[in-house]
């Protein structure tokens, strides 16, 4: 009966969390990398344009590439180093194709090429924050990879009135966000006030799992003296890192299906996020680098490291002990919503916040049979979806139906697929379905678009034909009385 007090939301899972292969070992600062490689397009798809070229020295904190609008974030240099080119590499997306990459060779001067300007800059405005954030290519640490400048600019046009930080991080084996949070709990709160200032919201609330005992004193002792933010502690349940399922934990406030958050008057940000934000401000520091888990049975040495932005997975596991031969997969991010990566050498851009080597025993493969319909999917889901009904659609292609039961809404967290007993791959059915509904979609707007423009043409041809004839009737009347004119004149004469 308590534990159903507790439930702050329908649904949701507690899976075994290994976090204290991790949680309590700090962060090691001291890893290095000798190669960096910086993909020029991002995993949406935009571009961006080198400002380097092959043979060039780079500092580090130098801005080497642009996007064409403020929704692409900068690329700076995360080492002192030389170009060695820009050459087609894999990256992180999951199509393994390859993308314009600018490799650098890194020296072991880690001093930044600028020295950090003195001064305050609590006194600075909401638009001198957003252009200080926006030049360092800062972008939401939390996996989204959304422009943070533009996050803020968009909340404050909205009036937003409350500000949620994310320390949730409810994927097992994750502890980069905790270890921050102990670490460097000063600068968080600091970026806290100074995203306050930028969006405009009048109140700050940091939202801790309860199995983070340390990070919750080091926040709530560094928030102590600010009546603006308030630090607390909610249950440990997943999938209460997603952001609505948090909101609705510490506001109790519920954000509409297929809105965000600034349309309740609420922005959130990740903790990390929010430390770099105080890094790019007080010291103009451009984003270069992030605290990552390197964790799971299969890493020598798991621990939590910060690590240069466009480091080579393969460099980053061999200072952590290597991987054992044991090890069956290795995934960016979380079990249970992360990516398996195909080769250790696809670089670590700003989104990954994890990468797991994990044994077969921690894989759980199991053969998938038919589903037995005992309903534990549809007690685990947090959005209050039917996945069974909406697996079963997308076998057999019905995607309509699928959609009609809400498979959009769906949050692709896995809470479905850890529960079933029958083992059936639900996320891979919706990820699937959804990934059908939308090129369906998106097929069906380039027809009626092709349509419009064609009914335009025709339209057009119409009218123009019609005016061809107009001329040609208007050039008959003007021709006939010069015709008859003589006859006329004769009958006169």
């Amino acid at each position: 009966m308590l534990k159903f007090l507790r439930q702050p939301f329908r649904g949701g899972i507690h899976p075994d969390s290994h976090k204290l292969l991790t949680c309590n070992n700090g962060i090691d600062r001291e890893f290095w990398p000798r190669n960096v490689m910086l993909s020029l397009q991002l995993r949406n798809g935009a571009k961006l344009t080198p400002l380097v070229k092959p043979g060039d020295t780079v500092l580090r904190g130098q801005k080497i590439a642009e996007g064409r609008s403020e929704m692409v974030a900068p690329i700076h240099s995360p080492v002192n180093g030389v170009v060695t080119g820009i050459a087609q590499h894999f990256n992180s997306h999951p199509s393994k194709a390859k993308c314009d990459t600018i490799i650098i060779r890194a020296n072991s001067d880690r001093r930044w090429g600028e020295s950090a300007p003195q001064g305050s800059f609590y006194q600075l405005s909401a638009d001198e924050i957003i252009t200080r954030v926006r030049d360092a290519g800062i972008v939401g640490l939390g996996g989204a990879g959304f422009p943070t400048a533009a996050k803020l600019s968009f909340a404050r046009s909205a009036n937003v009135d409350t500000l949620v930080i994310n320390g949730g991080e409810c994927e097992p084996y994750l502890t980069c966000d905790d270890v921050a949070m102990q670490q460097y709990a000063a600068e968080i709160v600091a970026g806290v006030r100074l995203i306050l200032t930028a969006c405009g919201a009048k109140q700050a609330i940091i939202g801790i799992e309860d199995n983070k005992p340390k990070a919750i004193e080091q926040l709530r002792s560094a928030a102590s003296e600010d009546e603006k933010i308030q630090v607390l502690s909610v249950p440990s349940i997943y999938p209460m890192g997603s952001e609505r399922h948090l909101i609705k934990s510490v506001t109790g406030k519920t954000v509409p299906v297929g809105k965000l958050s600034n349309s309740i008057g609420i922005l959130t940000h990740n903790i990390a996020t929010t430390r770099a934000v105080y890094q790019a401000v007080r010291f103009r520091r451009p984003l270069v680098s992030r605290v990552i888990t390197v964790s799971g049975r299969g890493i020598g040495s798991p621990r939590n490291v910060e690590v240069p932005v466009g480091t080579p997975v393969h460099e980053l596991l061999a200072w952590c002990g290597g991987i054992s031969d044991s090890t069956a997969r290795l995934v960016f991010g979380g079990p249970m919503m992360g990516q398996v990566i195909s080769s250790p050498y696809i670089p670590i851009d700003k989104t990954v916040g994890g990468i797991l080597a994990l044994t077969d025993a921690e894989v759980r493969q199991r053969q998938p049979s038919d589903c037995i319909r005992c309903g534990q999917c549809v007690r685990a889901c947090p959005m209050g979806l039917m996945p069974f009904q909406m697996a079963a659609f997308s076998r057999i292609s019905d995607f309509s139906a699928a959609e009609n039961i809400g498979i959009q809404h769906c949050l692709g967290c896995g809470a479905c697929s850890y529960v079933c007993p029958s083992a059936i791959p639900l996320v891979q059915y919706f990820l699937h379905a959804k990934g059908s509904i939308n090129a369906n979609r998106l097929k069906a707007q380039r027809s009626a678009k092709a349509k419009a423009l064609n009914e335009i043409r025709l339209q057009r041809l119409a009218e123009e034909a019609a005016a061809k004839q107009a001329a040609k009737a208007s050039k008959r009347r003007e021709r006939a009385p010069r015709a008859s004119r003589p006859v006329k004149e004769l009958e006169h004469d």
